[in-house]
């Protein structure tokens, strides 16, 4: 096959291309997004030249593509034949919301590959090929789920030093902790709201108040008022949280689903990072915790993105045409299934998770930049985890993922509180890293098992449960930290529950891969 007719074979790949008609033909429609005006957020040209001999000198010969189905905003390819030389050029415009610079060269290498593609993405793409605004809508989620982690992670990072300052004891700092979480009473009004008011509207009045509400801990002029003003301002990051999982759900395709928990948990942990990264304003001084709760303010710039940018999701709108605003009942079976693994799995999550700074600080005298270095080397590898985890949620399945990667990631996590030294980085490696492979399928089911009237109410009280059973782990572990338990005895006995969780998930999930949300939920049909 010589050069020309190699380029001419139209690509099948991130895209779909087809032949732009001549004058006087037709197509099928238009390329989606093709004509549509978008900013400059990562629109890029590529020239490709490749060197072949037509035996014509000085003839042009040329063949344009567009995009048949894709997720470009704008894209032309042209293949020509100037004076003997193949020149293959691709014009594109990508438009990815705050992140659109991370996928600049997958996408240029992908588009510069000669091989015209068997129908499947990329590697690192997701099963489906997305249209634009799949793309647009999960970036817009990416940008406010990094202020909703934030907020979440917030009070967790800083309470051991904030306690310091105000002279709390231990046992305060659980209480406080405690406190904090049953918080989420507040959370739950906003995704009952969502279900009859719009996804939309709650998600943008979480993405001002959450981060505001949050900044106010630096004026906390003793522990409990710290306490307090985070108790209203972690239940609003906890159900901004809920409201992006729930659009994801039910913006993105079939076999993408997970995929897109598993890109919104690497940017979850991008803004829980950021607290972590802001530690060490906390070593300025003995208030110099408060620098970190100033911090929040930053994000007030995503909620300015998502202001201008957000749109309803698709089936909201449908059901409020549909007059079924309120009428869609929970599976009661499910709902009881999903809560019980919820609660139990937190019962070692929420407190491995909440006594690692102090273990860290307590038993092996590590300071606060310390404690920063260990947590972004030992959490940051997660974000590998949540990549290979969504894809092969996708692909193989859910329940296959969450029975095997729950117990190896509970064991790991253990072994970080019972060793020392490089063994103790080793294992909260290995733990995070396969914790993050299990993230995307556990969470997904949080939103596929429900129908959409309900889905923002379901995962509201899942999220209850889940953070009844963190209060209920953080007061055991430490109750028994207290009477003497080494951290070790201690996380080791609450990850018993880990077992039984991945025992109910294998044996009552639904296995939900490659089934759209009406096929689960047939009231939705």
């Amino acid at each position: 096959m010589s050069d020309i007719e190699y380029a001419r074979r139209p690509r099948n790949h991130l895209l779909a291309e087809r032949p732009v008609p001549g004058p006087g033909e037709v197509t099928d429609g238009a390329a989606d997004g093709a004509t549509a005006a978008v900013s400059a957020i990562t629109g890029h040209t590529d020239h490709t030249g490749h060197t072949g001999h037509t035996g014509h000198t000085g003839h042009t010969d040329r063949t344009e593509y567009e995009q048949a189905e894709g997720p470009f905003r704008e894209y032309r390819r042209t293949v020509e034949v100037v004076d003997g030389r193949v020149v293959d050029t691709t014009t594109y415009r990508l438009e990815i919301p705050w992140f659109g610079w991370l996928f600049r060269w997958p996408v240029r290498h992908a588009l510069r590959q000669r091989a015209p593609g068997v129908g499947l993405p990329p590697a690192w793409a997701p099963p489906d090929r997305l249209e634009p605004r799949h793309l647009m809508v999960l970036g817009l989620l990416a940008a406010v789920s990094m202020p909703s982690a934030f907020v979440n992670t917030l009070f967790t990072q800083t309470v051991n030093f904030a306690a310091t300052d105000f002279g709390i004891s231990e046992q305060g700092q659980g209480v406080a902790g405690v406190i904090v979480r049953f918080g989420i009473v507040l959370a739950l009004p906003f995704a009952i709201l969502a279900d009859r008011l719009g996804r939309r509207r709650m998600i943008l009045v979480l993405a001002w108040l959450a981060p505001t509400l949050a900044s106010l801990g630096s004026l906390a002029p003793n522990f409990w008022v710290l306490t307090a003003s985070q108790t209203v301002a972690r239940p609003l990051g906890i159900a901004l949280d809920l409201l992006i999982a729930v659009v994801a759900a039910e913006e993105m395709p079939r076999n993408s689903r997970a995929y897109a928990v598993s890109v919104l948990a690497m940017a979850s942990g991008l803004g829980a990072g950021v607290a972590v990264m802001a530690l060490p304003l906390a070593d300025l001084g003995e208030s110099g915790w408060r620098y970190v709760y100033l911090v929040a303010l930053v994000w007030l710039f995503a909620a300015v993105t998502v202001t201008r940018k957000l749109t309803e999701t698709p089936r909201f709108e449908h059901i409020v045409e549909a007059h079924q605003i309120g009428r869609a009942h929970v599976d009661k079976r499910r709902f009881a299934i999903v809560a019980s693994v919820a609660f139990l799995a937190n019962l070692f999550i929420a407190p491995a998770s909440f006594f690692q700074n102090r273990y860290l600080d307590d038993v092996r005298g590590y300071s606060a930049s310390s404690i920063a270095v260990f947590t972004l080397a030992t959490a940051t590898p997660a974000s590998i985890g949540f990549v290979l985890g969504g894809r092969m949620a996708d692909m193989a399945g859910r329940r296959r993922v969450l029975a095997t990667s729950i117990p190896i990631a509970t064991t790991g996590l253990v072994l970080s509180f019972t060793v020392g030294g490089p063994m103790m980085w080793v294992a909260a490696f290995v733990g995070g890293l396969v914790a993050g492979i299990a993230y995307p399928a556990f969470s997904v089911y949080r939103t596929e098992l429900f129908p959409t009237a309900r889905r923002a109410q379901a995962g509201g009280l899942i999220v209850a449960m889940a953070l009844v059973g963190g209060s209920i782990g953080i007061l055991v572990a430490g109750f028994l930290i207290g009477r003497g338990w080494s951290y070790g005895q201690t996380m080791a006995t609450l990850a018993l529950a880990q077992l039984v969780t991945a025992t109910i998930v294998y044996v009552t999930y639904p296995e939900t891969a490659h089934r759209s949300l009406e096929e689960i939920n047939p009231e939705d049909a």
